[in-house]
């Protein structure tokens, strides 16, 4: 399967995961944005993926231009289903990638979703590593469902920016919803970026590599912040293992 961004993508349980190396990502974003493609990249984890037992959301997903394998369980699901030397393309190493790559090629970037203070603290670093990034816009709208947003608005404000790149925090499902329906409005290419902004902003902290590389980052989440993702963690694993676990079975039953 070829996705619309010209890279394959890859069945993983309930969602097509592009792919190729962390570069081919970044380039093909790059493209998408210098044309001002109206365009939007998904960052699966695998939240998004048990949030894919949805047909309706799986359609979000799976009709983005390109939908990277950002979650270590993901990776490792693609990996041992389809026998691929993948690597990881987090939407945490792609932010600042796209940011360095937006000031080098002169690339206006906007930024929507997140509080004030998160976008304040993204911009005041970037203008320090990347003098030269041209931030088009911001935004960060209240907190409500996305029927209760003036999409259009949205969208105006960001086609007058002239922006190429859009930096989308709203959280997961919210943001991929958000970007399906902005796609033929906005013109620019889309990235659903959550939790990348507080990493960026300084305000969340990484796991150790030998975290991430083991897939623990969830535990070291949830060690920070025990009280707020203690049941996302539990439910969300429990639930992919589960559908690994039925994925296997189909397979074994010769009905792959």
């Amino acid at each position: 399967m070829k996705g619309t961004a010209g890279l394959p993508k890859r069945r993983v349980l309930t969602v097509d995961i592009s792919m190729g190396t962390f570069k081919a990502h970044i380039d093909r974003i790059v493209a998408l944005g210098a044309t001002h493609r109206s365009s939007y990249v998904c960052c699966v984890n695998a939240h998004m993926t048990v949030e894919a037992k949805d047909p309706v959301f799986a359609r979000v997903v799976n009709e983005a231009d390109l939908a990277t394998a950002d979650g270590m369980p993901v990776l490792r699901a693609l990996q041992y289903f389809h026998k691929v030397d993948q690597e990881r393309v987090a939407g945490n190493d792609i932010m600042p990638a796209l940011l360095d790559r937006a000031a080098s090629e002169g690339l206006g970037v906007y930024l929507i979703g997140a509080t004030e203070d998160v976008q304040l603290r993204v911009v005041d670093r970037a203008g320090k590593e990347l003098p030269e990034l041209r931030i088009a816009g911001r935004h960060s709208p209240p907190f409500a469902p996305i029927e209760a947003m003036d999409l259009d608005l949205d969208a105006a404000r960001i086609n007058a920016s002239g922006a190429h790149i859009v930096l989308v925090s709203l959280g997961c499902p919210k943001q991929e919803k958000w970007m399906a329906a902005m796609k033929g409005k906005v013109n620019a290419v889309m990235l659903g970026m959550g939790g990348a902004f507080l990493l960026y902003a300084g305000i969340d902290k990484r796991a150790p590599k030998w975290m991430r590389d083991l897939s623990l980052e969830w535990a070291y989440r949830l060690w920070l912040e025990p009280r707020r993702l203690w049941k996302r963690y539990v439910v969300t694993n429990t639930a992919f293992l589960v559908l690994m676990g039925k994925e296997m079975v189909r397979r074994m039953s010769g009905k792959a």
